[in-house]
């Protein structure tokens, strides 16, 4: 039972943290609480049923590759179209945000119905570990969370454009005065967020549930808004412990309690209500902490 929790909640930590730095990038840039994040979750797994072998039958990692581009196209223009001309209003942008999510969710109960769509893993097979059964899809997914987890840190903190958000972060007017275009880096930090985003509904579609729905953006957003709140908003450290903390606590409820399969959902609003409750700024509360 122990190994299973440990072997378990970590890759499940790894892609929940995956998907949390998507909303925590995009508020730590431009201080936008994007409540459609959940939808570019959705889309990525409905976009790879499409062009994967479900459809159009495209080599697996080609229509992964497609399906993100695609993603961060969409969430690009949206963000030009919607977002941008209230951006500053933070009541404007989250109605306006949660206006999108349901309309995502509308166009996919018209293009694809409401039944389920499969969303097949990436890779087939399984592998002991520790005595425990573990897909390959499962520990692909871990594997490519924590390349793009540690990438998307060194971008951040090398980069001249990684530098440029976090200059905007601390200070948007100084940054503007510096000649820092911060409307093409917002529209950046929202395509890369929803890519991301759009990543882990891949994944994690693929190796647990292997199927997409027009309703799974909400859990995803739940989610992400946990683990941002437990780990402190705009701090990338505190998505990378929060998803683990979250991803502990989970596997844990499912695997000890008797009806742990019927409760899971609630341990992430659980977690974020104690989180408030105790340090309402979270571990690492900050605007955003890219300078490590």
């Amino acid at each position: 039972m122990i190994e299973e929790i440990i072997i378990y909640s970590t890759i499940s930590g790894g892609v929940y943290a995956l998907l949390a730095l998507g909303f925590t990038l995009i508020y730590g840039v431009s201080g936008v609480v994007n409540l459609a994040h959940g939808s570019f979750y959705m889309l990525g797994a409905y976009m790879f049923y499409v062009l994967g072998p479900k459809v159009l039958e495209l080599p697996p990692i080609l229509a992964v590759i497609l399906a993100v581009v695609f993603v961060g196209v969409v969430s690009s223009i949206l963000y030009r179209l919607t977002i941008h001309p209230v951006l500053g209003d933070e009541v404007g942008v989250m109605v306006v945000t949660v206006c999108l999510a349901l309309i995502f969710q509308q166009l996919m109960l018209l293009v694809f119905g409401p039944p389920n769509v499969p969303v097949a893993p990436l890779i087939e097979g399984s592998v002991p570990i520790w005595g425990v059964k573990v897909t390959y899809a499962r520990i692909l997914a871990f594997a490519i969370s924590l390349v793009l987890f540690a990438s998307l840190w060194i971008f951040i903190s090398k980069s001249k454009i990684g530098k440029a958000m976090r200059a905007v972060s601390q200070d948007r007017e100084v940054a503007m005065l510096m000649g820092i275009n911060t409307e093409k880096l917002y529209m950046l930090a929202m395509a890369t967020s929803s890519m991301l985003a759009a990543v882990a509904g891949i994944f994690i579609s693929g190796s647990t549930s292997g199927v997409a729905g027009a309703w799974i953006w909400m859990y995803p957003l739940a989610l992400s808004f946990s683990i941002v709140i437990l780990g402190g908003l705009g701090s990338i450290k505190g998505s990378l412990i929060g998803g683990f903390i979250i991803g502990y606590a989970e596997q844990t409820v499912i695997i000890v309690a008797p009806e742990g399969g019927q409760i899971v959902s609630v341990v992430p609003f659980t977690v974020m209500v104690l989180v408030l409750l105790l340090r309402p700024k979270g571990l690492f509360g900050k605007r955003i902490e890219m300078e490590d």
